[in-house]
């Protein structure tokens, strides 16, 4: 079974999100991109106070036309901060020895890897898929890599892939290059500005039902 974890705030999510996932499943071929949207992030905080299970109604009603899609919130029962490297072994527990998992994430997010609760660990439990956009410079290890485990990779050019000696990826995959962000609509909402064709209209709906990214006294 080959699954693709995107995780992330999703404060809202939105169409870059969407049809990123979309590309990514069907380059590598998944059977099921799960969304998981973050309880309580380690590296940042949850802009407009949303509750996780807010943020994940959103997820659910914006992925619910696509089989291909599930939504799991797994990390929102989980007390405390949310670490990817519980998410990644509980799925690797719920799947079992069969399984071959994707874990998908933003450049910028992964040169943030270092950081990262027991970092070092989860390139033995999974691939990862790392999205770039259009006109991104193929990376040295030195500059994409943590130095304290960049010898543990070999680049494939042929892959575009770092290869760890453990025999799992980080892919460096391109996608479609569309300019929505979070923090845009949020800004785009505060200002009683449109927000139609950004995200999905019944995302929309719940976020104007619920009056969220609203300015204090609108």
């Amino acid at each position: 079974m080959r699954i693709g974890i995107f995780g992330g705030t999703f404060n809202p999510i939105h169409l870059g999100h969407l049809r990123a996932a979309e590309e990514i499943r069907e380059r590598f071929d998944l059977e099921r991109v799960i969304f998981i949207a973050a309880a309580v992030p380690p590296h940042k905080e949850v802009e407009g106070g949303i509750p996780g299970e807010h943020r994940m109604e959103m997820v659910r009603l914006a992925i619910s036309g696509n089989p291909h899609f599930s939504p799991s919130d797994i990390e929102l029962k989980r007390p405390g901060k949310s670490y990817s490297i519980g998410t990644i072994q509980f799925f690797r527990e719920k799947y079992g020895p069969d399984l071959e998992m994707f874990f998908i994430l933003g450049m910028d997010a992964f040169l943030e890897i270092g950081t990262w609760k027991s970092f070092q660990e989860l390139f033995s439990l999974c691939h990862f898929i790392v999205m770039t956009r259009p006109g991104f410079d193929k990376p040295s290890s030195a500059t994409i890599l943590p130095p304290e485990i960049a010898d543990a990779f070999v680049y494939d050019e042929g892959g575009d892939r770092f290869i760890h000696r453990n025999e799992y990826s980080i892919y460096l995959q391109g996608v479609t290059f569309l300019d929505i962000s979070s923090t845009k609509i949020r800004e785009e909402v505060s200002k009683g500005r449109s927000i139609r064709y950004l995200l999905p209209r019944e995302v929309e709906r719940y976020i104007k039902r619920h009056h969220f990214y609203k300015t204090k006294g609108d």
